[in-house]
């Protein structure tokens, strides 16, 4: 599949070193998003930033020219639905017009993950790598940046969830990464505070780093190239790296899209924060087969870049079991919880009518465990 973007919208931007020098003593400190040359950026310097934060288009841009060195383009395919209106307990329900689904489930590592870790390693310089990276992570993220650092030739180590299943975890080892095994809770402590004194090289976070999240913003250009009028995305939360690429590339493209957050019912903190006008612990937290998304909390760097969502469509675990059948019935893929969480969102009718694409996140799910969800689920 190409790499290339052959589309007006989103140009091309002039390539950066895989291994950007360090800015000497001398150089006077420069804001991370200001622009330097021509709409481009300084990719030194562009790091986590809070409040305020945004991610320039030209930050897309720049991954755009490097991660398919590692990704690939995924497809949207269409899935063809019965039209028909529900009642529910909150009214009548209408499925979407068209539904669509991006396959990200056939990127190298069966998850969108390496788009933003191969744009994070990439960047890094020979000093930075010295030590070897880690990262932490319940599965797809490890995979993600443990062959970003096979592709640069650096050591890799990751903390992995105890949630993570048994495949995610075979897959992590066959790509060469070590693995720290720890607690949910003392992961989620590594994630709010982006480091850990069991682990050690230099730290790349699974979501909340404005390079990871440029990197996963080439998904939601790549859907409005193939499908130019879409009128609403639906993706999982899980720490929010995903749907803040999507919705910095949507918002500065095509602004009317509709972009909207997944989660399961055991674990909806976007849901939570978004009434609540601020990021909060999500209280009701429980473990389940969607072990990919919903996490306790959202981060408060990451609130500026998911308050602007077009909100957050809070499903059951029956619907996203339905989801994940109805993906494999009629598109022949393995998607995984948080997969079926967009999926199963997208069917609600919540997401509105019209075009509407799920992203199929990843497809990192135990096959005996995928048989018993889709066998028990009803049609």
């Amino acid at each position: 599949m190409s790499g290339n973007w052959g589309h007006g919208d989103i140009g091309t931007a002039a390539p950066q070193s895989p291994c950007p020098q360090s800015p000497s003593p001398q150089s006077a400190p420069r804001d991370p998003l200001t622009l330097i040359s021509s709409g481009d950026y300084d990719a030194r310097v562009l790091h986590t930033t809070a409040p305020g934060r945004s991610i320039p288009l030209s930050a897309i841009r720049d991954a755009a020219t490097a991660i398919y060195a590692a990704a690939v383009r995924t497809p949207l395919i269409r899935i063809e639905l019965p039209q028909h209106t529900e009642s529910t307990s909150s009214g009548s329900r209408t499925t979407p017009s068209e539904l669509y689904l991006k396959l990200e489930v056939l990127q190298p590592i069966g998850s969108f993950k390496i788009r933003g870790a191969y744009n994070v390693v990439r960047q890094l310089t020979p000093a930075q790598l010295k030590d070897g990276i880690w990262t932490v992570s319940a599965g797809n993220a490890a995979q993600g940046v443990a062959l970003a650092a096979r592709k640069v030739g650096a050591r890799c180590s990751v903390m992995v969830m105890d949630t993570a299943p048994d495949t995610k975890i075979r897959a992590i080892e066959r790509l060469g990464a070590s693995i720290v095994r720890a607690t949910y809770d003392q992961c989620w402590q590594t994630v709010e505070s982006h480091g850990s004194d069991r682990m050690t090289g230099h730290f790349v976070h699974p979501f909340d780093d404005d390079q990871f999240i440029a990197g996963n913003a080439t998904a939601g250009v790549e859907i409005l190239e193939d499908l130019p009028d879409v009128d609403a995305i639906v993706a999982p939360l899980g720490g929010g790296g995903l749907l803040a690429g999507i919705a910095a590339a949507v918002r500065q493209l095509k602004p009317d899209t509709r972009v909207y957050a997944a989660e399961p019912e055991t674990a909806a903190p976007l849901s939570v924060s978004l009434e609540a006008g601020r990021p909060i612990h999500f209280d009701r937290w429980q473990a389940s087969f969607v072990d990919g998304a919903g996490g306790k909390s959202v981060l408060p760097t990451m609130w500026p870049l998911l308050a602007a969502l077009s909100g957050s469509l809070v499903v059951t675990l029956d619907e996203v079991a339905r989801g994940m059948r109805l993906a494999a019935e009629r598109a022949r893929v393995i998607a995984e919880g948080a997969a079926g969480c967009a999926i199963a969102a997208a069917l609600s009718g919540r997401a509105g009518t019209g075009k509407v694409v799920a992203v199929v996140s990843g497809g990192n799910i135990d096959l005996a465990k995928f048989a018993s969800l889709v066998g028990a689920c009803d049609k």
